[in-house]
């Protein structure tokens, strides 16, 4: 009771304006610095930082095209206004992210070679692959091996490769992972990073494979063919390699595919597939070959990471950290498309950059600053495969180590003033209590994950972060909306889903309500200070599968 007095008591103090705007507002553990900058977040500036970022001018904001320079060049320079630090290289705002863009080109050539037979499989209809090395042209012609999920995980228990030798081989396997309602394995119905794809491309290149081979099932996947289609045609961007070992052949396979190979190599599909759910599964080697030939056009190009610092006001902490993180880049122009062929990206994801520019805005006016300094980096590439953050992650301002979280914004939807917060993987960390506290005296409930088996957490840029230990979640709105039920927010999620993300309709409208961004990051600017301040820094939860890579920063910072 005390908390939502004392919630209410400094509501009526806030200017009309604001009061007008901030259905949401907390906290009581604040300082009254802190709440007078809080006060200053304004939906209005959210909406006109959104107006400009989704504009026809920055061409999409694609990475590494000139839409997605001035957006990068535009946050610079609001960080340059508010005072920050930069924290890039050489003394700038800008931390240089080296890619290379890979496009299959029509001369690839992909068959299966089982029972005697050679098929050459129709792309984009039947599978999908990238040569990863990042070289125009390379020939694989090598055995298939069935390695069930692919999976090696100590810590469950399970290991599909058993010590058997592919090196030089190509791996078939299963998306996702072993299902189970047992919350300590796997996490139960949670999808974990062993279930990703991008897990099993690194596991088989890390094991000396020449190639991967995913078998598509739409019900394990969480997603239908065309998904995996859609986000593997056409230029594909990948980190420039750093000594990493990469496939030869990143591929998927239609399901009918795989089972015709498994046929022809005179074994049961449906048999394999049950051995796999099974802890003394063991590889299968298939009598069956791959040859492809493999030829690429390869294109080196340059993006950037705008990050910025305030520096805290603790002689002893101010060289620890927390961070904000927002991506900046979408899909560009598709000049092959008629009509409006711009992808505009105004939810995904300028509304979050316009909140981590207001979050920035507003720390840099508090009169009274947090203990440990605040960074805040605007990622690129992340609709290419969280590219932007996971350099980040590799390439801290400063150590891992010393990051004490990671709060992260995407997709932001402006519908009005919200009931309800998402912030799922902040149950993974000790800081979850305060994130529940927070919740409270916001007057927002808690949604959890309506479906954990779709691995949405690991498919934002906080996991890169999480990756090498910083514990690290996104910030969003729930379902309920003040005004609606929860079905309507469903309507309007599942609306955009269909008709707007990812396409050009993903547009700016001055109907939108920024009420529940501007919640959303007065909420988040409250927990950033929490962690900003608290004695100790934030840890993942004993056992977590981001903890080794956190007692690994922590050692080395």
């Amino acid at each position: 009771m005390r908390q939502i007095v004392v919630v209410l008591v400094l509501f009526a103090f806030l200017p009309f304006n604001l009061a007008s705007q901030q259905t949401n507002f907390g906290s009581a553990h604040l300082p009254p610095g802190a709440i007078a900058a809080m006060q200053k977040i304004d939906a209005e500036r959210l909406r006109a930082n959104v107006r400009f970022l989704s504009h026809d001018l920055l061409e999409g904001r694609g990475t590494g095209q000139r839409g997605g320079d001035i957006a990068a060049q535009y946050i610079a320079t609001q960080f340059a206004l508010e005072g920050l630090k930069p924290a890039g290289d050489n003394g700038t705002f800008m931390q240089r992210v080296p890619l290379v863009g890979v496009t299959p080109l029509p001369q690839t050539r992909f068959s299966v070679v089982s029972g005697g037979k050679s098929k050459e499989l129709k792309p984009l209809e039947e599978y999908v692959a990238y040569n990863e090395t990042q070289q125009p042209e390379t020939d694989v012609d090598a055995p298939i091996v069935f390695v069930g999920y692919g999976i090696e995980a100590p810590e469950y228990n399970w290991d599909d490769y058993k010590d058997v030798d592919v090196k030089g081989k190509v791996l078939l396997m299963l998306v996702n992972e072993p299902t189970s309602d047992d919350q300590d394995f796997f996490k139960g119905r949670a999808l974990t990073y062993y279930g990703r794809w991008v897990y099993k491309y690194e596991q088989a290149a890390r094991k000396g494979a020449l190639g991967a081979i995913l078998v598509h099932k739409t019900d394990m996947a969480s997603y239908g063919w065309d998904v995996v289609r859609n986000s593997n045609s056409g230029e594909k961007s990948y980190l420039k390699i750093e000594n990493t070992p990469k496939l030869q052949v990143a591929s998927w396979v239609q399901l009918e595919v795989a089972k015709n190979l498994v046929a022809g190599s005179g074994q049961d599909w449906d048999k394999l597939f049950m051995a796999a759910q099974n802890r003394d599964f063991r590889p299968v080697e298939l009598s069956a070959r791959l040859k492809a030939h493999m030829v690429s056009k390869i294109r080196p190009f340059e993006s950037n990471n705008v990050v910025a610092m305030l520096s805290g006001s603790d002689a002893r902490l101010k060289d620890q950290a927390v961070m904000y993180t927002a991506h900046y880049d979408h899909l560009g122009i598709r000049p092959d498309m008629p009509g409006d062929n711009i992808y505009n990206g105004a939810d995904d994801n300028a509304t979050g950059c316009a909140i981590l520019l207001e979050l920035a805005r507003v720390y840099s006016l508090a009169t009274q600053k947090p203990r440990r300094s605040v960074l805040f980096a605007a990622v690129t590439a992340e609709e290419q495969g969280l590219l932007g953050s996971e350099y980040l992650g590799k390439h801290p301002p400063i150590a891992a180590g010393k990051i004490a979280l990671d709060l992260n914004y995407d997709d932001v939807p402006p519908l009005g003033a919200p009931e309800e917060v998402e912030v799922s993987g902040s149950e993974r960390t000790d800081f979850y209590s305060t994130v529940q506290a927070l919740a409270q005296e916001f007057r927002l409930s808690i949604r959890p994950d309506a479906r954990p088996e779709a691995g949405h957490y690991y498919r934002s840029d906080h996991f890169s972060l999480a990756r090498v230990g910083v514990p690290a979640f996104s910030i969003n709105e729930g379902t309920k909306y003040k005004g609606h039920d929860a079905t309507w927010g469903l309507q309007q999620a599942q609306q955009y889903t269909d008709q707007h993300y990812h396409q050009p309709s993903d547009e700016y409208h001055p109907e939108m309500d920024f009420t529940g961004d501007a919640a959303m990051a007065r909420f988040g600017f409250a927990l950033g200070w929490q962690a900003a301040n608290q004695p100790k820094l934030v840890q993942w939860q004993k056992g977590d599968e981001f903890e080794a890579a956190r007692l690994k920063s922590l050692g080395s910072r």
